[in-house]
């Protein structure tokens, strides 16, 4: 009985290491600060490249680099997001390996006991080397459930002839996806520049590093807008999944997660919350951003540009450095050039900056809409605050959250296929004036209620899972 209770009182440590990626690094430093609230040791094992601030985090988390090596193509804004995680996961595989053993050697000394690793969803070759090292591996996904799912089945789908290859014909992207509705087509998951072949080698790897490793799927979602997916998932799988969202909400609740605690790429224009104040009734303004990673080329840009002119309504865009594909790139902090004669244009009407502290923007009652890549962290967030949202998916799962947002949930509208001024002059003001985007914000309180309710419970069940490992 006496070893049985020293057993007990050894601390259990959770390890997790995720992406360099804001949309990723985010949620894993909020489960990170939420395991630690109950009662968990946490190390978060990070790679050089966009390391956390330790600062701005709780006390109790200890940070360890994992001293990598990025090759030039993991971090370039001009490579696509499927050549990044590719570049990444290559890169990371051995400082990772090392790290970790290195920190189970230590931990041992120290009498502590690894539970498990969380592993960022995308990080195949992590998870694998967690595996390999006897370490109990959950994998984080910081996608929809919906969007894994149909990530897994792009294999499956291609041999049925669904996936988008040379010599299909066009009209074939709009036909619907059985067993995946809503979705069609044109809405799985793609990556412009990359080839099927590459997308479902890389799909591959990640199906079977879960599949290996793997001991339970940690989602940043809630019952409320995926219920029917997660028990998909978990059936397809075979593997508990737990769905701890949202994140963002529940890290703000509690006291030893601060809410400011957020990764960055730059520092955040705090002067638009006060310009939000001055003189804008409620849901008079429209929010753009398409995150920190998506980029658009010159041509697109001037079109969002014009229309958000010609649209006549009120906004906030963020235009951060990269955003346009190949400009700006001499100057890391510098935002890319905006069209001669829109500021003119615009003057009084709207506010254009780099960054901006989008959680403090959206719950702000001049905010009547987002215009979003439909990025799951962006997505949520506005589901959180009831914004409905105009979406304009970029890359990768975006595609998927957007049909969801549209046409599962309605809280939506597309700017449309093609980005030309005159469209999204009249996409802008149907959302902000016209009936259909009213009813959009009516849905989208309900949803903002929905989410709120959200208890933590699954949160609860994923530490007595941890404990049981």
């Amino acid at each position: 009985m006496a070893g049985q209770e020293q057993q007990h009182q050894r601390r259990r440590v959770v390890v997790l290491f995720s992406l360099p990626f804001q949309g990723h690094l985010n949620p894993m430093l909020k489960l990170a600060s939420l395991l630690h609230t109950r009662g968990l040791g946490v190390t978060v094992l990070h790679t050089d490249f966009n390391a956390p601030d330790p600062a701005r985090h709780p006390a109790g988390l200890a940070f360890v680099p994992i001293h990598e090596t990025l090759p030039g193509e993991a971090t370039s804004p001009d490579s696509n997001i499927l050549t990044k995680l590719l570049a990444l996961n290559a890169a990371c595989d051995a400082p990772f390996r090392h790290a970790l053993a290195s920190l189970l050697r230590a931990r041992h000394r120290d009498d502590d006991d690894v539970a498990c690793a969380v592993v960022d969803g995308q990080c195949f070759a992590a998870m694998r080397a967690a595996g390999e090292l006897g370490v109990p591996v959950l994998a984080l996904r910081t996608d929809s459930a919906a969007a894994f799912r149909k990530m897994l089945a792009i294999p499956r789908l291609r041999d049925a002839g669904y996936i988008p290859i040379k010599g299909n014909k066009k009209e074939k992207l709009d036909e619907p996806m059985p067993e995946f509705e809503p979705l069609r087509v044109r809405d799985l998951i793609r990556v412009e520049g990359s080839d099927t072949d590459e997308i479902c080698s890389f799909v591959a790897s990640v199906a079977d590093a879960v599949r290996a490793t793997v001991s339970g799927i940690v989602l940043n979602t809630f019952e409320a807008v995926e219920a029917s997916e997660l028990s998909k998932l978990q059936s397809e799988l075979s593997l508990p999944a737990f769905a701890v969202g949202p994140l963002h909400l529940l890290s703000s609740s509690s006291s030893q997660a601060p809410a400011e605690a957020e990764q960055s790429v730059h520092e955040p224009d705090r002067g638009c919350l006060p310009w939000l104040d001055d003189g804008h009734p409620p849901r008079s303004v429209i929010y753009v951003s398409l995150g920190s990673l998506a980029c658009v080329d010159r041509v697109v840009f001037d079109e969002m540009a014009w229309g958000l002119a010609r649209s006549g309504v009120p906004f906030l865009w963020v235009v951060r450095p990269g955003s346009i594909t190949g400009v700006g790139e001499d100057d890391g902090e510098a935002p890319p050039p905006l069209p001669e004669g829109f500021e003119e244009e615009t003057r009084g009407r709207g506010r254009v900056v780099k960054w901006a502290p989008q959680r403090e923007v959206l719950a702000h009652a001049s905010i009547g809409a987002f215009w979003t890549h439909c990025g799951w962290n962006s997505t949520l967030e506005s589901v959180c605050e009831g914004v409905p949202m105009l979406v304009q998916p970029c890359f990768g799962d975006q595609m998927v959250t957007a049909r969801y947002v549209t046409h599962e949930w309605g809280v939506g509208m597309e700017v449309g296929e093609v980005i030309e001024r005159g469209r999204v002059a009249e996409a802008v003001a149907k959302m902000m004036v016209g009936e259909d985007g009213a009813l959009m914000k009516e849905r989208a309180r309900h949803l903002k209620m929905e989410a709120s309710a959200a208890t933590g419970s699954a949160m609860d069940g994923l530490v007595r899972h941890i404990l049981s490992l």
